[in-house]
């Protein structure tokens, strides 16, 4: 879809001439997953499956939300908003943030519609937050910098969505730029980016179809066991806040003897940040290969030491790696369900797709979606 067809849609929608059109994209995260919450690293990337909204200014106090995908009209009274319980929450909560930092903001008219895969980890949430947040600064001129705008965008998640999401997605999808991976230190949100640009490699991703269905409770079990090996480091180290300040032998030492369950979990979070630093060491050497091998530890290490796996990710890892150009794979997200995501040579792209599809259905009796995705830059005016 491009700025045209939204434009006509909207006019179709609202018999009205949009003011304005924005798009944001999804995100990939090619190595760092669970990470965030430890304050560590992560390594996201913007991608070319995005959103987009166009929006028009009211006279009045009403919004009138629409999304396509659903077909699907709600309207509400800014005094009288509330959640909704559904997709309109991701918008609505952007709204309540700006009120809730006394922003002046008027009724509006906005139409969403996008090529993300719901439910697929590749945040789509975070990506309407960000494009609804943006296309308001600047159709009622607040002046917001980015990092305000992802920072509000987290917390209309996290307090109208109700998902206590760490920062990554939003900021992916917000300052993401086109060939380049984004290598964000959470605890500090300073942030690189890291050029990602070969002609011989792709980015697919197989989706499972299998939704995350335990990743909001599961998520924060694993939260809670990363802290309780925290206060076992904290006991000799005072200092230690984190998972991002221990190291491997702190995690052998104080967490090992006390339970194996805390540390494996912790020793997959460590672990994880120092395969995040050996990756972006391979990239600046222009080493993929070794990129695949680190990314293929990651997705041992999610389903054997943090177990947010399942067998159907696990079957799709495993019949990719077993592939001739696949030199790396894992899943990609909170677990549970969703995509993996692949690096393979373009020359054998043909064959690992038709034999990864087949493979899985004849093994699960499912259906494997194929996308392949570019690195994009992030939200943006069209």
């Amino acid at each position: 879809m491009n700025k045209q067809q939204i434009q006509l849609l909207f006019q179709q929608v609202f018999n009205n001439e949009a003011d304005l059109c924005v798009q944001s994209p999804g995100r990939i995260n090619i190595i760092g997953e669970h990470t965030d919450y430890n304050n560590g690293f992560v390594l996201p990337a913007a991608i070319d499956k995005k959103v987009m909204v166009a929006i028009r200014k009211r006279e009045d106090d009403l919004i009138v939300l629409y999304a396509e995908a659903f077909a699907e009209k709600k309207e509400v009274k800014i005094p009288e908003m509330k959640p909704q319980g559904d997709w309109a929450d991701y918008m609505l909560g952007v709204v309540a943030q700006l009120i809730k930092k006394n922003y002046v903001i008027g009724g509006f008219e906005i139409l969403l519609k996008g090529d993300i895969p719901i439910g697929a980890g590749l945040s789509s949430s975070a990506a309407v937050e960000c494009a609804t947040i943006f296309a308001l600064n600047e159709l009622f001129h607040f002046g917001l910098e980015k990092m305000e705008m992802v920072q509000m965008a987290q917390m209309a998640e996290h307090e109208y969505a109700g998902v206590k999401c760490g920062i990554m997605d939003q900021f992916a999808s917000m300052f993401g730029k086109k060939d380049h991976l984004i290598k964000l230190d959470c605890r500090s949100l300073e942030y690189e980016y890291i050029p990602f640009q070969n002609q011989d490699f792709a980015l697919v991703l197989f989706n499972s179809n299998v939704k995350h269905a335990l990743v909001d409770s599961e998520y924060n079990i694993r939260r809670n066991q990363c802290n309780e090996g925290v206060e076992m480091i904290r006991k000799y180290h005072p200092q230690i806040n984190s998972l991002r300040d221990a190291d491997t032998e702190m995690v052998e030492k104080y967490i090992r003897p006390q339970d194996e369950l805390i540390y494996r979990r912790c020793h997959y979070v460590v672990s994880e940040n120092i395969r995040l630093l050996q990756l972006c060491e391979a990239l600046n050497h222009n080493n993929l290969d070794n990129c695949g091998k680190l990314m293929h530890e990651t997705h041992l290490g999610l389903s054997e030491d943090y177990e947010v796996s399942c067998p159907e990710l696990d079957l799709l890892v495993k019949i990719a790696m077993e592939q001739p150009g696949v030199i790396g794979a894992r899943l990609v997200g909170g677990g549970f369900g969703g995509c993996t995501i692949n690096l393979v040579r373009k020359e054998n792209l043909e064959s690992v797709i038709y034999e990864v599809e087949n493979g899985y259905k004849l093994s699960s009796g499912k259906e494997a979606t194929t996308y392949i995705v570019n690195v994009e830059d992030g939200t943006k005016l069209i």
